[in-house]
């Protein structure tokens, strides 16, 4: 099917993603069919199929997508000298990036369930390497006498359903500004791994 008149790959494509996130988050994977997609960006739905090969691949791609930015990111963030700034480093990050990503996120977690064991597997390793990396911040801590945790596992866990949590409650321009959120936040996940 031709593309419609005025269109362009360039523009449209994003549309098409910017749209189907949207709608993901909103109604959920299952409920959103490839026509509302296109009709939300003012495509014909056979239009879409320009930009990605079915449904599935375009939520793979919505979830790979935050997953790497996130990793690229955090890869860029200055984590200080120690682990206890490395931690706070953390803490503020995952807090600053989620909120300015609240249905990417919300996506990241309620529709694993809606991908293909295939692509469930590569989102899952791109999960673990950012686990990782805040695991690995707890065991210096706790080798070098800043943190105490039982189990670094265990709190890495908590620690990030703690700070993925801000999603479902924080509101632009509520009684909390982002960084007294940040720094609340930052208090209580010290205070969770004994620092």
């Amino acid at each position: 099917m031709a593309r419609k008149t005025g269109s362009h790959s360039e523009k449209t494509a994003p549309k098409v993603r910017d749209a189907a996130l949207r709608l993901f988050a909103k109604q959920g994977f299952a409920a959103v069919s490839m026509r509302q997609i296109a009709r939300e960006v003012g495509v014909q739905a056979g239009a879409l199929y320009l930009y990605t090969p079915d449904k599935q691949t375009l939520l793979f791609d919505l979830m790979r997508t935050h997953m790497t930015d996130l990793l690229e990111d955090w890869a860029q963030e200055p984590r200080g000298n120690t682990p206890t700034e490395a931690l706070q480093a953390f803490t503020r990050f995952h807090i600053r990036f989620n909120l300015a990503r609240a249905d990417a996120v919300f996506i990241s977690y309620m529709e694993l369930r809606n991908l293909t064991p295939d692509n469930f597997a590569e989102i899952e390793r791109l999960r673990k390497r950012y686990e990782d990396s805040l695991e690995k911040i707890l065991a210096e801590g706790d080798a070098v006498g800043e943190f105490s945790t039982p189990d670094t596992k265990l709190a890495m866990m908590a620690v990030i359903a703690m700070l993925t949590g801000v999603n479902t409650w924080y509101r632009e321009g509520g009684r909390l500004s982002r960084d007294r959120v940040e720094r609340i936040y930052w208090n209580m996940v010290r205070r969770a791994v004994g620092a």
